[in-house]
């Protein structure tokens, strides 16, 4: 699933004042606290994944796994399945086996010991399993790249739902990715020092090297015999939820996404994850091996098995530890205990020490030659970069627009009338969509700029005029404008609700009614409240409009130049088509919307004190928009 900008990527040491200072910024102007999602394989994949290395182990590697299943959940037999990996797990488990909890790790929780106690103890996580088999089912029956779209967009609702955390969790997303490479000659052993040293950011090998060696260690400990029955099957759930956190970030590894799209601001970051997540991407092993493989909620039946294999080795491996035949280092804790790794990867961004010692490498070599070698980073012979619509930006829009209006200011003229009009605007905002997925719309602006409209033609006698306009966008989370109000209090007394509020209304509101619907032939969106445009009207004494006077001599008529100030509401948004590079995108837009005229002002020019009664045009239209951006970072 596609991820949850700046603050996520801030590692959790430089947050603290100057985080909570360019939070309320951030908020106070645009309504809106940052986040954008870019995980790995969604949790369907990665379950699939999981139960194929299973599946693929030797009988007598998987008889050894699935007895070490069978001791670790006594105590906990209502919550862990019976199965290992259970193939025809239906649409509302009430259980979850081992081959779900790679799917929960990395993206449900940050560490593996928030990961065991979530699968244990909370309620939540079976609506995070029931969500996952209802997208596999979904996916399965795509056919078409909207209903693809829909389909996820349905299930990051369902899981902002059911997740309580889901949209703030990730601070960093580096733990997910490939580092990039610097040069196009580095060998494997020169790639190992930098990804596995003591100075090592948080990436896909080297987080999954960590837990692994964690989870070796443990169960050749666990091998010794030295642990009564009790403390061995605690012991046991600890191991199997490093070796299942571990492989996450190893099956991640795979996706073309994280392979392609592992530097750069988060724009572009996330923009050409989401790019080779759809198209693909080709792979080269360290082994040599070539092949094509595709992203998150692309995944083929090809990748899948690939991914499966490493996987499947890494379990042997754990099977070879608890066996007694691979010996790893244990280095025994505080509690005298083995428990689960607490190593945050949600928080950290660097590794408290070096992520495996010398003497352990060749056992991990053998899983990590089979990862596909990651692009290069931002050196000549990269791969072409693409941008996310995320981001300050600056830009203009154009636009055609028709109203159909109840009558005019005229208190007798009740008949329909029609006018015309163009509009031209300069904007600024920041571009927050796709938050989560693809369906989303964060779009935050402020514009200004002209109008003119046609005489009207009907019963209405209003002449050609001319407007200043202001437009204003900003998602809101259950009213519009709340996320504004909320904002500038909430930066600075809960950040997390903010951020919970904010991705909400980016993907449609605590009623997700507003969330883009795609289709064969663009996307759709309902939006009223979302979007408001104001007019300003000034009609020029010598452009007056007649109205009617009825008993005011000698014509009963009026000649009256009208101030007014129409509110236009877009409620229907279609949007064909957009295209975008690096740091521009273009778009065009059209829009269904209702709205009023009111006059503020109306002086009479003729004759003298006889002012005819006003009142307020109700109205329709449609507005179709060229829309432009560039965007500064």
């Amino acid at each position: 699933m596609k991820m949850r900008v700046t603050t996520i990527l801030l590692p959790a040491a430089r947050r603290g004042n100057r985080t909570i200072v360019r939070t309320a910024i951030l908020a106070t102007c645009f309504g809106v606290f940052p986040l954008a999602t870019v995980f790995a394989w969604l949790y369907p994949e990665h379950r699939d994944i999981t139960l194929l290395a299973i599946q693929m182990l030797e009988p007598e590697q998987r008889s050894s796994l699935e007895r070490l299943w069978a001791e670790a959940r006594v105590g906990h037999e209502a919550r862990l399945c019976t199965q290992l990996g259970d193939p025809k797990q239906g649409m509302d488990p009430t259980c979850l086996d081992y081959a779900a909890w790679p799917a929960i790790a990395g993206d449900h929780s940050c560490s593996a010991g928030e990961m065991l106690t979530e699968i244990l103890d909370t309620s939540w996580i079976l609506g995070v399993a029931k969500v996952g088999a209802e997208l596999n089912a979904n996916l399965g029956a795509v056919t078409r790249p909207d209903q693809r779209t829909n389909a996820i967009r349905r299930s990051d609702i369902d899981l902002l739902r059911a997740d309580p955390e889901y949209a703030t969790r990730a601070r960093s997303n580096n733990a997910h990715f490939l580092l990039a490479r610097p040069n196009v000659g580095m060998p494997l052993d020169s790639y190992l020092q930098l990804v596995l040293g003591p100075s090592a950011e948080l990436n896909a090998v080297a987080t999954y090297s960590w837990y692994h060696v964690r989870a070796l260690a443990s169960a050749a400990h666990i091998a010794n015999g030295h642990l009564a029955p009790a403390a061995r099957a605690h012991a046991e759930l600890a191991v199997l939820a490093d070796e299942a956190f571990a492989l996450h970030f190893l099956e991640d590894g795979f996706a073309s996404g994280h392979i392609a799209g592992n530097w750069g601001n988060t724009a572009l970051r996330k923009g050409t994850h989401d790019y080779y997540s759809e198209h693909g991407v080709e792979a080269i092993t360290w082994t040599g091996n070539r092949f094509v493989i595709l992203g998150d909620a692309y995944m083929r039946p090809e990748d899948a098995k690939r991914t499966a294999s490493a996987a499947r080795d890494s379990l042997a491996q754990l099977v070879s530890a608890f066996d007694g035949k691979l010996k790893i280092p244990f280095t025994e804790n505080n509690t005298g205990r083995i428990e689960p790794e607490t190593f945050n990867v949600c928080q950290e961004v660097k590794f408290p020490t070096a992520v495996v010692k010398d003497p352990d490498l060749q056992t991990l070599i053998p899983v990590i030659v089979q990862t596909p070698i990651p692009a290069l980073g931002d050196v000549p012979g990269q791969l072409p970069r693409f941008r996310s619509e995320f981001g300050p930006f600056v830009g203009v829009s154009a636009a055609v627009l028709g109203n159909v209006l109840d009558g005019g200011f005229g208190s007798n003229q009740g008949g329909a009338s029609a006018t015309g009009g163009l509009e031209a605007t300069f904007r600024v905002g920041v571009g927050l969509e796709g938050v989560l997925d693809e369906s989303g719309d964060g779009l935050v602006f402020a514009g200004g700029g002209f109008r003119q409209d046609g005489p009207a033609q009907g019963t209405a006698t209003i002449p050609g005029r001319g407007a200043l306009n202001v437009r204003l966008r900003a998602p809101f989370w259950l009213i519009p404008g709340d996320i504004v109000l909320a904002a500038p209090v909430l930066a600075l007394t809960s950040p997390k609700t903010l951020q919970k509020m904010a991705v909400q209304a980016g993907n449609g509101g605590l009623i997700p009614w507003q969330s883009g619907i795609a289709t064969r032939i663009g996307r759709f969106q309902f939006m009223l409240g979302r979007e408001v445009s104001l007019s300003f009207y000034k009609l020029e004494t010598e452009h007056p409009m007649f109205l009617l006077t009825p008993g005011v001599p000698p014509t009963n008529e009026a000649l009256v130049a009208v101030k007014s100030l129409q509110v236009d509401l877009p409620f229907l948004e279609y949007r064909p088509f957009r295209t975008f590079s690096r740091n521009q995108t273009s778009n065009v837009v059209l829009q269904g919307y209702i709205g009023f005229d009111k006059p503020t002002e109306s002086p009479t020019i003729s004759p003298v004190g006889a002012p005819p009664p006003l009142h307020t045009i109700v109205l329709t239209g449609i507005r179709l928009a060229f829309d432009w951006r560039y965007y500064l970072k």
